[in-house]
């Protein structure tokens, strides 16, 4: 079973997209603290560089899928109308804002006013990139992925890797609580848990004329609890030492991340095998 691994250019945009969002707006809302001091802010902006290159990586990724530069650019020829028009649209406006943001900051030039309008700006075009994401595999004649699932676990990635990346880059000694956004992490992990049990439900009853949902992956339990196990040991990383009253040092922090994003494509890599078309029906 080749488990969809021939997706991974898209397994890799989505997930490090997703991820890259989710560090942004925690990054942006640390910079829109009023606690946070002018030494934090620079020390943020210097982690923010690595939300532009784990995007850069992502772009690159989905220009491999595309084949050539010359197709990326293409496919902006019917924004508004084709759904993978605004993901590319979005995902470029995203980074654009960003990227141009962290520059003018990095360099000192940005006044505080305006970089505030920018980041909220930044943050919400970051939303809409992972919305578009979901749009693009909205369709109706592939049933499988034509659900709340897709939206709800695309949102749930933001949710998982964002604040554990965010804690990574911004700086340690932010006024910011890292245990608020270890909630979000762990709260966003339980909906995932409880979404794998339902989505594996209602797929045991799926099927076509020639196949079923659950033949299309049938070790889907198994491998949806190894991405659930992966990512539960990489939160643990960072939360075990705020537990004990320690701040998490950066290298468990790093590992932590590593392994969310490895369970993280496991999952992704189980969505892009469900792929099945029309001629489905629910029931027995």
């Amino acid at each position: 079973m080749e488990l969809g691994w021939h997706e991974w250019p898209l397994m890799l945009f989505t997930v490090l997209g997703q991820c890259a969002v989710g560090g942004f707006i925690v990054l942006g809302l640390a910079l829109l603290c009023n606690q946070t001091t002018d030494e934090q802010r620079k020390s943020i902006h210097k982690g923010m560089f690595f939300i532009w290159v784990l995007m850069g990586i992502a772009f690159i990724a989905s220009v491999m899928h595309l084949g050539t530069i010359a197709r990326a650019f293409n496919s902006l020829n019917r924004v508004g109308e084709s759904g993978l028009s605004n993901e590319i649209a979005l995902g470029s406006a995203f980074f654009a804002i960003g990227g141009f943001y962290w520059l003018i900051a990095i360099m000192g030039k940005m006044p505080q006013a305006l970089g505030k309008v920018w980041l909220i700006i930044g943050m919400v075009a970051g939303i809409a990139f992972v919305y578009a994401m979901c749009r693009v595999y909205q369709i109706d004649t592939v049933p499988t992925w034509h659900n709340g699932y897709t939206t709800l676990n695309f949102f749930l990635t933001v949710f998982i890797g964002g604040p554990l990346l965010g804690c990574l880059l911004k700086n340690r000694d932010c006024n910011c609580s890292g245990k608020l956004l270890a909630a979000v992490s762990v709260i966003a992990l339980l909906v995932s848990i409880g979404s794998a049990l339902m989505q594996g439900t209602e797929l045991a009853g799926m099927h076509s004329t020639v196949t079923s949902a659950m033949a299309l992956v049938p070790q889907f339990g198994k491998l949806m609890a190894l991405r659930l196990v992966l990512v539960a040991i990489g939160l643990g990383l960072w939360i075990y030492p705020m537990l004990k009253g320690n701040k998490p040092g950066t290298p468990a922090m790093l590992a932590g991340f590593i392994l969310v994003v490895c369970g993280e494509i496991i999952g992704r890599a189980v969505f892009y095998n469900l792929h099945m078309t029309v001629g489905v029906t629910f029931g027995g």
